[in-house]
């Protein structure tokens, strides 16, 4: 049996991506080399070309340190990018669609929420993998749905398609969902809120512990 990697971060924007952002995802990715292997692009409410424009920095950035760069909701931003994948939520268009537009490479993920259901539907419509939240609450979003640790640890056993685990995941509480099976750590708040390389660095630290 192949051997299982080890929990990897998937980094998620802030809405706010201007300004000196570029430069802290930078030391955040620097800081995180090995264990950050993801970066998700989730800006709302400003338009494709100007999505586009704040983009192309991050994507440079993210190519240089070989992570890949993931576009959040938008197949046709995706494209325009030439993204390395996107992420759709239940509302973004399907798996079917994103495969047709982006092609056979691009990595496509979707929101499950607490969903068996939704998830098993995701993996045969081909996804590359699905995310699973909230665990805890969350300071950057709205979280309507509560994912157990159950589900992590059902769907590691039973399928191969990797698992992200989303939702208020902070470095003291993140090790249970990394026991549980989860492939990826989706942060965003626990990174950005403060300083990015300390956050890092200790989830680094409880992933290697794990």
């Amino acid at each position: 049996m192949a051997q299982k990697i080890t929990t990897q971060l998937y980094l998620i924007s802030p809405l706010d991506v201007s300004g000196d952002f570029p430069r802290r995802l930078e030391r955040a990715l620097e800081a995180g080399k090995g264990v950050v292997t993801a970066f998700q692009f989730r800006v709302k409410g400003i338009d494709q070309h100007e999505a586009a424009a704040l983009a192309e920095p991050l994507q440079e950035i993210c190519a240089a340190h070989e992570v890949a760069f993931i576009v959040n909701d938008s197949i046709a931003l995706a494209k325009r990018l030439k993204a390395d994948g996107v992420h759709l939520g239940q509302g973004d268009g399907d798996v079917k669609e994103a495969r047709e537009e982006l092609g056979r490479e691009a990595q496509i993920g979707v929101t499950c929420h607490a969903s068996r259901h939704l998830a098993i539907e995701a993996g045969e419509a081909g996804a590359d993998y699905v995310a699973f939240g909230a665990f805890f609450p969350s300071e950057t979003k709205e979280t309507e749905h509560r994912a157990e640790l159950q589900l992590l640890e059902w769907w590691n056993e039973m399928v191969e398609i990797p698992s992200v685990a989303i939702g208020g995941i902070s470095p003291e509480n993140c090790r249970p969902i990394i026991a549980a099976g989860a492939d990826f750590l989706a942060v965003s708040g626990a990174v950005w809120s403060g300083d990015e390389v300390a956050a890092v660095k200790a989830f680094a630290e409880q992933i290697s512990k794990a």
